[in-house]
């Protein structure tokens, strides 16, 4: 069939005016109807169009229809099928994957006699089969629009054909104007009508190119319909780099053309659309100078350069197409359509600083949204804390993190190398607050804890010590700690804190130190009050009058606890240690940082700390009034987490250095990863519990899975590392290791030690057996290059550098994994890792002790493991929390194909 074109014209071309891309007489078959685009765009277009779709195909489908809110739209097997039913249309709508669109289109044109459009919504189209389609249709005289577009719009005739112009609600953005758009892409064909409207423009057709390596209709195209289109007074081309479509085109009306892509002339690929690559002489910045050249114009349209003529503007950026437009109009004494609506400020419906003091000019008013999200958004600021949507969490976190390029592990954004240098207690408080707290929450938090540790009188004080006496490892003891404080001994903590969070939930309060709050607006019935009050049980626990001291004594703010106080009567200290979690809470969780579960359940988390911590002290040192001597209000009016842990590995209050380098090495071991043996344990008992909430999950067991699955070889190889040094230094004349004039060869002693060990190595192969691994030497993640570090080593070493501090034990291992190659019982120089760093540390700070017999060689190395899990204490906990908010319920079964019997 021939069907004669536009005269003058090397190519057929049928469409003469825009107003003839989509009208209300077309009649549409949509090739895979039912396909999943098509399902969810083809009913809006329909029903907007007011009902332009006669039928669609879907292969195996007969007989089904599309519901639209027009009306079902029938589908047959194929076009034919449809056509023998007795429908007829003019335009063929194409969703088909890229390798059938061009037997689909040979469909339409074979089968319809009647065809005179097809807009092919389908991407990445072969180049191949572009121009054989191309060829069908200049033989049949059929027009064609795409591929890789979002089809076609006429806002005068409210007419829609094949894609999503104008999204879901075409009428809001198809508003009719004076201007036609012509673009690349078919998402910013409606931004740029929805931009132009703010400026008072409308729009005529609208047309989406695609942006394919074929553009089947183009900018050429567009020209030809543009110029005899008596409703078009402008057009706005978008335009990416790639082809020659828009070179030396003649525009009749003024043109607002918008060139981008400068980026993509650094690409070897194509990315996106694919035909956005550009080649030779048709970069971004070639297509720039052609409108510039085109326009007359000085330069690229912005608000500081206004570059426009009566014939048109170039702009880089959509934002300035409406001023461009309007200035280009001007020029021609054209004004807008209709009243300018709305303007492209942003317009924030939802702000939070995070407590910043941000500039004017960055701290936007907030507007109302429209409806529905206004009322939403009004939900959403009654609701506290942050809400976090559930997921499955099998080898992930929401709390930790491990670089894959520098082997490092954050935790809430806070590597554990910057987290070594913070005070003890912010790390403490980090896994429960999701940032670290300042100097006051941080003695809040020592407060908690130090009422928690001394456990005289207590259960867990007798059967950890019967743990420890039938010869447990340190986390076996801590387990037995942790399995006594379930839920039943935290119930009214707990149920306090839930109480203080929804009792100001409501209030305005947006710091929990706020002094000026007025606590009179917070109405309190007595079964509340009530909750907070002492028992007659609790009338020998001298804890809360010495909390409340210590609060006072240490300048403690607290609204909740003015509250409490406002009653005059006695608090309990389940009460007390409600009122500072959830001073500590309050601010992060008005921030939305945490969520109101981890606010109400911080009161479970702190006693933990606490009776974990009380459990590593045997039970002679544990005293009414004191704790290894040291009275009870010095420790809570003083001592901090730093204090408190070196006590329960030592017996004393550690000197400045001393707890420095306790916090130094705590921080470096909080995690090393979601994946960590330590942070499995702690998830897996999370997950166990079934459905995430705090009814079914116990705090409690989940430590208790982190303490079950950290040992000897995992956590504890710090235990072996402190032995394996007392052996290598066992008669040394070593006064002061921290002295770097000590007298000693280390160099031969490493050398010694590494001919022996490469004789057992010898000795072992002889004999099939497995060599014993070396304590503080070499990882399973550094290995593999001619010298090996761990990161965290190697952060000890510069620190100690930069403080002119000498370590002989880390310098020791330093010497002993360098000689270890030099003799050949190693294939390459071992890291000296996390655990040598542990031995290395505590045996310096504790040598003097060690020497003077104040502490023992089992001393020493129960202290290697201790520090180990109060540092995974921690991570723990960040994980336990994170699970708890995060986690959906999961399933860690190893499958049973993956599993396997051993004879």
């Amino acid at each position: 069939m021939y069907r004669q074109g536009i005269a003058g014209l090397p190519y057929y071309l049928g469409i003469d005016r825009l107003d003839q891309i989509a009208t209300p007489e077309d009649r549409v078959c949509v090739l895979n109807i039912l396909g999943g685009e098509s399902r969810t765009v083809t009913p809006v277009s329909h029903a907007f169009s007011g009902g332009n779709v006669v039928f669609g195909t879907s292969p195996g489908r007969s007989g089904q229809v599309l519901k639209t809110p027009a009306g079902d739209i029938p589908v047959f097997n194929s076009v034919l099928e449809g056509l023998k039913a007795g429908h007829r249309f003019n335009t063929g709508v194409v969703y088909l994957p890229p390798s059938g669109v061009r037997d689909g289109v040979a469909e339409l044109i074979r089968v319809n006699p009647d065809l005179r459009k097809i807009v092919i919504i389908t991407e990445k189209i072969a180049v191949h089969d572009a121009r054989e389609i191309r060829a069908m249709a200049q033989a049949n005289g059929i027009d064609i629009v795409g591929g890789n577009c979002l089809g076609v719009a006429d806002s005068w005739s409210r007419v829609r054909v094949g894609g999503a112009l104008g999204g879901d609600h075409p009428e809001e953005s198809l508003l009719k104007g004076s201007v036609a758009v012509f673009s690349n892409s078919g998402g910013f064909t409606t931004t740029i009508a929805q931009y132009m409207a703010t400026a008072g423009w409308g729009t005529t057709t609208l047309i989406s190119s695609g942006k394919d390596v074929y553009i089947q209709y183009g900018a050429r195209d567009f020209a030809h319909g543009f110029a005899n289109d008596p409703r078009s007074r402008a057009a706005v081309l978008y335009v990416e780099p790639g082809g020659y479509y828009e070179k030396e085109i003649n525009w009749s009306k003024p043109v607002v053309a918008c060139v981008v892509g400068r980026w993509k002339s650094k690409l070897t690929r194509a990315v996106g659309h694919a035909g956005a690559m550009a080649g030779s002489g048709d970069s971004a910045e070639d297509k720039e100078r052609w409108f510039i050249e085109a326009f007359g114009t000085d330069g690229v349209f912005s608000a500081e350069t206004p570059h426009a003529s009566a014939k048109g503007a170039l702009v880089t950026n959509i934002a300035d197409i409406p001023a461009a437009l309007t200035a280009v109009m001007a020029l021609n004494d054209m004004q807008p359509d209709f009243p300018p609506r709305g303007s492209l400020a942003l317009k924030p419906w939802i702000a939070n600083d995070q407590g910043l003091h941000l500039p004017p000019d960055v701290a936007l008013p907030i507007v109302t949204a429209p409806a529905p999200y206004a009322g939403q958004i009004t939900a959403l600021s009654d609701q506290i804390g942050a809400v976090i949507a559930r997921q499955g969490m099998k080898d992930k976190s929401g709390a930790s993190v491990m670089d894959p390029k520098t082997q490092v592990t954050s935790v809430h954004g806070h590597t554990v190398l910057d987290l070594a240098l913070q005070p003890l207690n912010a790390m403490f408080a980090l896994p429960l607050v999701h940032e670290l707290a300042d100097a006051h929450d941080r003695a809040l938090l020592d407060i908690a804890v130090s009422a928690e540790v001394n456990l005289v009188g207590d259960p867990i004080l007798v059967a950890t010590d019967a743990a420890r006496d039938a010869g447990n490892a340190p986390n076996a003891i801590m387990a037995v700690a942790a399995a006594i404080t379930g839920p039943r001994r935290v119930e009214r903590a707990l149920a306090c804190a839930q109480a203080l969070v929804e009792l100001f939930a409501k209030s305005g309060l947006r710091d929990g130190r706020d002094d000026a709050f007025d606590i009179s607006t917070i109405s309190v019935d007595d079964e509340t009050r009530k909750l907070f009050l002492a028992t007659q049980g609790e009338a020998d626990d001298p804890r809360p009058e010495a909390m409340l001291a210590a609060i006072a004594a240490r300048g403690g703010r607290s609204v909740f606890l003015r509250l409490l106080q406002s009653f005059g009567e006695r608090l309990s200290r389940d009460a007390i240690l409600a009122a500072i979690t959830t001073t500590i809470a309050w601010g992060p969780m008005v921030r939305k940082r945490i969520s109101r579960l981890t606010a109400e359940t911080l009161p479970w988390y702190l006693r933990l700390y606490g009776v974990m911590v009380g459990a590593t002290i045997p039970k002679e040192h544990h005293q009414s009034g004191s704790l290894w001597g040291i009275p009870r209000s010095e420790r809570f009016q003083n001592w901090t987490m730093a204090d408190l842990c070196c006590l329960a590995m030592t017996g004393k209050q550690p000197g400045p250095t001393e707890a420095l380098y306790i916090q130094i090495l705590i921080g470096l071991l909080i995690s090393n990863g979601p994946g960590a043996i330590s942070a499995q344990g702690a998830k897996g008992a999370v997950a166990a519990d079934g459905p995430q909430t705090p009814e079914r999950v116990q705090i409690n067991k989940a430590m208790i899975g982190f303490l079950t699955h950290s040992g000897y070889s995992h956590g504890g190889n710090g235990f072996e590392g402190m032995a394996f040094l007392l052996d290598q230094f066992r008669g040394c004349a070593l006064t002061d290791p921290t002295d770097p004039a000590h007298g000693l060869d280390l160099k031969a002693m490493a050398r010694k030690f590494a001919l022996s060990y490469k004789e057992e190595k010898r000795h072992a192969k002889e004999l099939g057996q497995e060599v014993r691994a070396l304590p503080g030497v070499h990882h399973p993640i550094f290995k593999g290059k001619p010298e090996n570090f761990d990161p965290r080593e190697r952060f000890i070493a510069r620190f100690m550098e930069e403080r002119s501090e000498y370590n002989i034990f880390h310098d020791f291992y330093r010497h002993l994994v360098r000689e270890l190659f030099e003799v050949g019982a190693s294939p390459y120089v071992f890291c000296v890792n996390i655990d040598a760093i542990i031995a290395a540390l505590l045996l310096a700070v504790l040598w003097k002790d060690y020497q003077s017999g104040a502490l023992s060689p089992r001393d020493l190395e129960t202290a290697a493991f201790t520090v180990f899990l109060f540092g995974r204490m921690i991570g723990a906990a960040a994980e336990i929390d994170d699970h708890l908010n995060r986690g959906r319920n999961m399933d860690t079964r190893t499958p049973a194909a993956a599993c396997g019997h051993v004879l």
